[in-house]
């Protein structure tokens, strides 16, 4: 196991965010080719309809993921884009979040999220429906654990 150095969680109040993202079910096995299809396809959406990328690439997810995701990845973009039939329009929610920041490679993840949702069941927190992780750098292949991953949990209750 790598070295992992985290935050703790903490809440955050969200803007409404515009991106642009490619939504499908995807088998989790098959999440690496969906990403780099997305992130492809997404950043040429953009690109097409004069929209500026302005932060890191991410995944929202929707629901419990199991053996099959259902999950949109893309960019945050200046303004909305229009579907083109591949890419469509998504908006991130304003309200209160819990953040915290994963330092490790991506298949420690599932340490972070134990955490963090212990810490939001301690805290008495109710976990939304929707949650996303943004890539804030791309890892080195030989370091996996360089990889840096924001978490952002909407609280269901959000005031």
């Amino acid at each position: 196991m790598t070295r992992i150095e985290n935050q703790e969680p903490g809440i955050v109040q969200l803007q409404q965010q515009q991106c642009a993202v490619l939504h499908e079910r995807v088998p989790m096995a098959s999440l690496t080719e969906f990403f780099s299809r997305a992130f492809h396809l997404t950043m040429a959406a953009a690109q097409k309809q004069g929209r500026q990328i302005i932060g890191p690439p991410l995944a929202i997810y929707f629901g419990t993921p199991t053996d099959v995701v259902d999950v949109a990845a893309g960019f945050p973009v200046d303004a909305a884009i229009e579907e083109d039939g591949t890419v469509t329009p998504q908006a991130l929610p304003a309200g209160r979040a819990v953040e915290v920041l994963h330092q490790g490679a991506y298949d420690e993840l599932g340490t972070t999220y134990e955490r963090l949702t212990a810490w939001m069941r301690d805290s008495e927190l109710t976990p939304g429906e929707v949650m996303w992780e943004s890539y804030l750098n791309e890892p080195d292949p030989n370091h996996p654990e360089s990889a840096r991953t924001l978490v952002t949990w909407p609280i269901a209750d959000s005031r």
